[in-house]
This record gives C-alpha cells, structure tokens and sequence, in this order.
C-alpha cells in the first residue's frame, strides 16, 4: 500500500487526493507515519532530480550512464 503511494506521490504528484490519505490509515498508518512517509519519498524525488539535473556521478556500484549522457 506505502509503495503504491510512493510511486503515484513520485510520478503523478497531482492525483493525490484525501482517498488516498485515507487507504494509507485504513492500512493502519498513524497520521505521523503518513507525514513521516511522505517527507521520506518527497527527499528522494528532490535529490534525484537535483543528482540528474546536475549530472551527478553515479556510485561505482551502479551500471554507467547512457552514452551521450
């Protein structure tokens, strides 16, 4: 249920809605959770963007960029 959350708050900001505030407690998250939850996704998608923006180098241990990158 969290990951659904994430992925939807990640790629289709807009579309979130009090319905799905409401499934996240109906889930039996505490509305401090919640917040809790969203600040975590919300950082991540900031960074990232912020890394690929900028061109950040990628940790060794991931696969290389795209040629033309």
């Amino acid at each position: 249920m969290l990951a659904d959350y994430a992925v939807k708050l990640t790629n289709d900001p807009g579309a979130i809605g009090r319905d799905d505030l409401r499934a996240l407690e109906g889930a039996g998250l505490a509305p401090a959770e919640i917040h809790d939850a969203v600040q975590v996704i919300a950082y991540f998608n900031y960074i990232n963007r912020i890394a690929d923006a900028l061109g950040t180098d990628l940790e060794t241990e991931m696969p290389p960029r795209p040629a033309g990158w």
